[in-house]
């Protein structure tokens, strides 16, 4: 199936792909280069493991999971399959978040340093409660075929809505913590040094990912097409191409009859006519 403007969005699928490796890449020298490396014994070479665990699976997993849907060589398979990759995508995404938020406050409690003090963290714990419920509420009404179809249909650009605003809330986030990393740790990050140029690049690779991610999800002409048919159920695990057979097939019962009764309401007329005809010779 066609999609309309491919080539503008390859460009920019590829783009995208390509800044959020890079984020990855900057945030694994950050730690690698300038922090001292990962370790998991409660000193900030734990801590360490949060930024990247951030970067590589609440944002840049998690972008790929929105755009999912968009990519055109996937229009072909089933809705379920698309649907459990998503939903397996934005599972990976929360448990990275997850391991994230220990490694934290293990840090914290660790060196005696109060937890959830400032706005970072504020926003960073509200955002991961909202994703989990994201995930639990995308789960049990779209993915399983429990939530009859009004509920689903009702749902749906509220779930689409969450979706958008907790990615860009997370960007968000990001770049707050990044900053109050370099603030605490860095006490010459005023002079710029090299650490301080090579962190904001990060987090404008960040910010450039969460644009490009947020554009592909709301340009309506790459959105996946609908099902051609309601026939079978949304959540069945039917490839679409039969399902669309069977709309066309069952759409040419439909003109059959159609043409059935055009021809037996032709035939009654032209019986009628002839009769007249008759009579009028008489």
């Amino acid at each position: 199936m066609a999609m309309d403007g491919y080539r503008g969005f390859l460009g920019l699928l590829v783009s995208a792909l390509l800044v959020g490796f890079l984020s990855v890449i900057f945030v694994l020298v950050w730690v690698l280069h300038y922090r001292g490396g990962l370790a998991w014994d409660g000193s900030l070479l734990e801590f360490n493991w949060h930024p990247v665990l951030v970067v590589t699976g609440f944002v840049f997993i998690q972008g790929i999971a929105i755009i999912v849907y968009r990519l055109p060589w996937t229009w072909k398979c089933s809705k379920l399959l698309m649907k459990s990759i998503h939903a397996g995508l934005n599972t990976v995404a929360a448990i990275l978040a997850i391991i994230s938020l220990v490694a934290a406050f293990d840090f914290h409690n660790n060196l005696q340093i109060r937890n959830m003090y400032s706005l970072h963290s504020w926003v960073g714990l509200i955002v991961v409660i909202l994703y989990f419920l994201q995930l639990v509420l995308g789960f049990f009404v779209f993915l399983l075929p429990l939530a009859p179809p009004s509920l689903r249909a009702f749902l749906m650009p509220i779930h689409v809505y969450s979706g958008l605003f907790i990615f860009g809330t997370v960007i968000a986030t990001v770049l707050t913590g990044v900053t109050e990393k370099l603030i605490f740790s860095l006490s010459t990050y005023s002079t710029l040094p090299p650490e301080g140029v090579f962190t904001n690049t990060l987090g404008l690779l960040v910010l450039v990912f969460g644009a490009l991610i947020f554009w592909i999800v709301t340009r309506p002409q790459w959105k996946r097409p609908q099902e051609t048919n309601s026939i079978l159920q949304p959540n069945r695990s039917n490839p679409e191409g039969v399902e669309g057979s069977m709309a066309i097939n069952f759409g040419n019962v439909d003109k059959s009859d159609s043409d059935l009764n055009n021809e037996a309401a032709a035939r009654k007329r032209n019986i009628t006519v002839d009769e007249a005809g008759q009579r009028s010779t008489m």
